[in-house]
């Protein structure tokens, strides 16, 4: 099968289609015909710049979403057959006390490649009438965004939420989620573009933080009262405490990424007084993709996609998500 192969750390270059040989799926296994994949920040970017966290170990092939079709199963795969319709669910093990979980396209080849294999309990059915581009995208990025929401913040119906980044993948994500919850959206961004692209996803008011005070935009919007929930995954040490400062008393911070450095100034003394929360996590329950799924096979969460593209082309969609130039998520498609 080809592959987009990476053999050491370095730029997009690094990235090199190359045939390898096809999996073979092994007991409770299911082998994947990749029909789209998307490309990260985190987990693609960083892991092939040698910069991620978690150890990686050559040759490599990244992705970690991959949504295809099943064409062969392992020994013993009852609940799985060919012909399913599937997307990957990332964590192919619980963490432990001392381990953190094993990812696929990280720990384990991914699908920047025409064929994956994976465990059958990490292929979930995708709903019929769900292309596999929205299924990967919307499986990347909704089930973070309705956990951090639902179980971490406990958002209520009628709360304000202010969305931070939101055109981009985990903030589009947050603006849906948010609207699907019954919340009152406040789209950020750092263009006017990206503010008009949120609040065409739905949001109820937008601000663009480049060219205006945000706290005293949002307090504006909200007659002064401030938002319930700040949902952050920028980490800019110049936004964060802007963000943070419009929170209303028992506000709830959520927060899954830090894409613009994550160490940040932080007002301990508003912390304690006005009895604020925040909460960080990466974990998701099958739940939150069950309800992601759903609501984008019902028309009413959307895949904010600026283009597809074919696996030769890996190391330009890796330029294109560093430029930061761009409306919604890069995916790979291994049939183009």
């Amino acid at each position: 099968m080809k592959a987009v192969v990476i053999r050491e750390f370095g730029p997009p270059s690094v990235m090199r289609i190359e045939e390898v040989p096809t999996p073979e799926p092994g007991p409770g296994e299911v082998l994947i015909a990749v029909h789209a994949v998307s490309v990260n920040r985190t987990l693609d970017l960083v892991v092939r710049a040698g910069k991620y966290a978690r150890r990686v170990d050559f040759p490599h092939v990244l992705g970690v979403d991959p949504s295809g079709v099943i064409v062969k199963v392992g020994e013993g795969v009852t609940d799985r057959k060919v012909g399913d319709r599937v997307i990957a669910l990332i964590r192919l093990s619980e963490p432990t006390p001392t381990e953190p979980p094993k990812l696929l396209g990280v720990n384990v080849w991914g699908g920047y490649a025409e064929y994956v294999k994976l465990p059958a309990r990490n292929a979930h059915p995708i709903p019929d009438g769900l292309n596999f581009v929205t299924a990967t995208v919307v499986g990347r990025h909704a089930p973070t965004a309705f956990h951090l929401l639902r179980e971490e913040a406990k958002l209520k119906a009628g709360e304000w939420v202010l969305v931070m980044g939101a055109a981009g993948g985990l903030g589009s994500a947050g603006v849906q989620a948010a609207k699907y919850l019954g919340a009152n959206v406040i789209a950020a961004a750092g263009a006017d573009l990206r503010v008009q692209a949120a609040r065409d996803l739905g949001a109820d008011a937008g601000v663009n933080y480049r060219s205006a005070d945000l706290t005293s935009e949002v307090l504006r919007i909200t007659g002064g009262r401030g938002v319930n929930v700040v949902f952050e995954n920028v980490g800019d040490p110049e936004l964060f405490p802007k963000a943070f400062a419009t929170l209303a008393r028992n506000g709830r911070l959520v927060t899954a990424g830090g894409h613009a450095g994550g160490t940040v100034p932080l007002d301990v003394n508003r912390l304690y007084l006005n009895s604020l929360r925040i909460i960080g996590s990466t974990g998701e329950l099958s739940a939150d993709l069950d309800m992601s799924l759903a609501a984008a096979a019902e028309g009413r969460f959307k895949a904010l996609v600026e283009c597809v593209l074919p696996l030769a082309e890996a190391p330009r969609a890796h330029a294109l998500v560093a430029d930061r130039n761009i409306i919604g998520k890069v995916v790979l498609d291994p049939r183009q």
